[in-house]
């Protein structure tokens, strides 16, 4: 029976000490190393942390060249679901492909104007805004960075 019973004192002994260390305050130097407060190398004045490559390059999916989107004109990306148009020369928008009568996706961009071909309606390729048709509001915006010749869906 005394054997027993020193085990059991051990036991609860071993689970108190568990426990108390376990309700240690984070980062307050009393428990194990893992509760110490994780170091970080600290950061550039752009907000990278030290040792990045200062000059990397947009983040985002590349859609095009420059030179694959006509002025006065666009291009419609399906699988992305946003059509870039270039309204002017050097001057990049871009604007959600799914038309906002019933979702169909636009398909077409003629003479400054994007064409959805279900309802017909028409979105200006300057702004997005209704030109014609059913729609009931704009083609919401998409934001596009042009790095060099290549434009990014970000």
């Amino acid at each position: 029976m005394e054997a027993r019973r020193r085990t059991v004192l051990a036991a609860g002994a071993a689970g108190t000490a568990a426990l108390v260390s376990g309700c240690s305050k984070y980062g307050d130097g009393s428990g194990d190393a893992a509760s110490k407060t994780p170091t970080t190398q600290p950061a550039t004045p752009s907000g990278e942390p030290s040792g990045t490559a200062a000059a990397s390059p947009p983040a985002g999916e590349v859609l095009a060249k420059t030179s694959d989107i006509p002025v006065d004109g666009g291009k419609v990306f399906d699988a992305q679901k946003v059509v870039v148009t270039q309204p002017e020369s050097g001057e990049f928008k871009a604007f959600s492909a799914i038309c906002t009568h019933l979702g169909c996706t636009v398909k077409t961009i003629a003479d400054g104007i994007i064409n959805c071909p279900c309802h017909g309606s028409k979105y200006r390729i300057t702004d997005g805004s209704v030109a014609g048709g059913p729609a009931p509001k704009p083609l919401p915006p998409k934001q596009i960075t042009v790095s060099g010749d290549t434009i990014l869906l970000t």
